[in-house]
């Protein structure tokens, strides 16, 4: 499991550096720079910290438990198939079920509170998908994760599955402009999913494929027009700020307000420009041409659609 660990790790690293590498040299949209509005709150809070704490609360607290007190792995299910057939099994079964519960957030105004960070970003890059509420990957991981355990699959095939899940997050949101021909009606990529993003009328209810775009032409809900979008984000106003982001789902709330009222909060919200201008100064010493940190947990945690 370790080789496999860092192998996948490896195929992560080189991957998140060809795609940087593409929206360099084919932008979809133009002028986006790398450290773009929330880079930092995506990269170290959604990214690192959020997938930290979350994977230790799935697997550890619970599909660990529910193993052990129904013993499901031991019934050895899913045990016999070859790798390969597991991993494509899990693969399609679960991007069913995203396909699903993603169009039931976009329906739901209450599933909606936990979606719409995901969404908030007016700059969409490779790393964009990382940002998604803490209760949306608990709910979702949960069950992506869960039968693979529970069914006996083989260890190897959790991190291959979230291998694929980072790889194939990352390309969706890039900023690369492709034409994909005939492929866009079985893969998805961002020719589609960047125009789910948009902040255009027509598309708040279409395009709700992660992985395999058949999904959407299927059930009649694929959008692909001749043009791009001129705008991406939500229509209203949303919280910049990671934890204020959370509260909102919960308690709508008027920043500029809560600013007034609450000297410790305009404190911090002045705080937080300063701290991302000196993280973008330490990666800039690290000199030219350098790629950025970025980590190396194939956590999928970091990835939604």
């Amino acid at each position: 499991m370790k080789q496999v660990e860092i192998v996948t790790t490896a195929i992560l690293l080189s991957w998140v550096v060809v795609v940087i590498m593409l929206e360099r040299r084919f932008p979809y949209r133009k002028g986006l720079p790398f450290f773009r509005e929330g880079f930092w709150t995506d990269l170290v809070l959604y990214t690192l910290v959020q997938s930290f704490f979350l994977k230790i609360i799935i697997f550890d607290y619970i599909i660990l438990p529910l193993d052990q007190h129904f013993s499901f792995s031991k019934l050895n299910f899913v045990t016999g198939w070859p790798v390969w057939v597991q991993v494509l099994f899990f693969l399609i079964t679960h991007d069913f079920y995203i396909y699903w519960f993603h169009r039931w957030q976009h329906h739901s105004p209450v599933l909606w509170r936990t979606h719409e960070a995901h969404h908030s970003g007016k700059q969409v890059d490779w790393l964009a998908g990382s940002r998604s509420h803490a209760v949306e990957i608990l709910i979702n991981q949960t069950i992506e994760f869960a039968p693979i355990i529970l069914l006996g699959a083989d260890p190897v095939v959790v991190p291959i599955k979230a291998l694929i899940d980072a790889v194939w997050g990352i390309w969706i949101h890039s900023n690369v402009d492709v034409k994909s021909g005939r492929l866009q009606y079985f893969f998805n990529g961002p020719e589609m999913h960047l125009w789910h993003h948009a902040d255009h009328q027509e598309v708040y209810h279409a395009n709700f494929s992660t992985k395999f775009a058949f999904w959407d032409w299927m059930f009649g809900t694929a959008y692909l027009p001749g043009h791009k979008p001129d705008k991406w984000g939500l229509y209203y106003a949303f919280p910049k700020d990671y934890f204020m982001q959370h509260v909102f789902s919960v308690k709508r709330f008027d920043d500029r307000e809560l600013q007034r009222r609450y000297p410790f909060y305009r404190r911090y919200q002045l705080f937080l420009p300063v701290l991302g201008r000196r993280l973008r100064t330490l990666a800039k010493r690290r000199g030219p041409g350098s790629t950025p940190v970025v980590t190396t947990d194939t956590n999928p945690s970091r990835v939604s659609a």
